[in-house]
């Protein structure tokens, strides 16, 4: 009569076989959907930063050094404004991940003004957002 030990080892060996496979492949299913959460996380943040900054331009009728006191924005002129964040959101003056931006563009129509607003992410180097604000101005009456 032979032994059945060496069927039973093998048999415990393909178990532990399909457990690490599957052990694994959990794991890697769990590293995905937290690296997706992140991706999630950042792009929420992006979009509340653009909303703001289209809100502060249309509150202000397109008046860029106004709207860049009440972002805080370091760099801007007549037309653009720009501000950099750091890794944690806040704004920086040296080390920066994440940068918005608003630019005056051309709408086409008198009296209508439009400008696009964009948050990138500097290390991926990827546009994490970006819409299109427009407000009503001031049509100067000639005469």
């Amino acid at each position: 009569m032979r032994s059945k030990a060496p069927l039973v080892m093998m048999e415990q060996m393909v178990m532990l076989l399909v457990f690490a496979l599957a052990a694994a492949l959990c794991l890697q299913a769990f590293v995905k959907s937290d690296q997706l959460s992140q991706q999630g996380e950042v792009r929420d943040r992006a979009v509340t930063l653009c909303q703001n900054a289209a809100e502060a331009i249309r509150a202000t009728g397109g008046d860029f050094s106004q709207a860049a006191k009440g972002l805080e924005a370091t760099q801007h002129d007549k037309d653009s404004l720009m501000i950099d964040y750091t890794q944690d959101w806040t704004p920086a003056e040296d080390t920066m991940r994440y940068t918005l931006g608003v630019s005056r563009v051309d709408s086409g129509l008198p009296g209508l003004g439009k400008a696009t607003v964009w948050m990138r992410d500097e290390a991926g180097e990827t546009e994490l957002f970006r819409l299109e604000v427009s407000w009503q101005e001031e049509v100067q009456q000639r005469g």
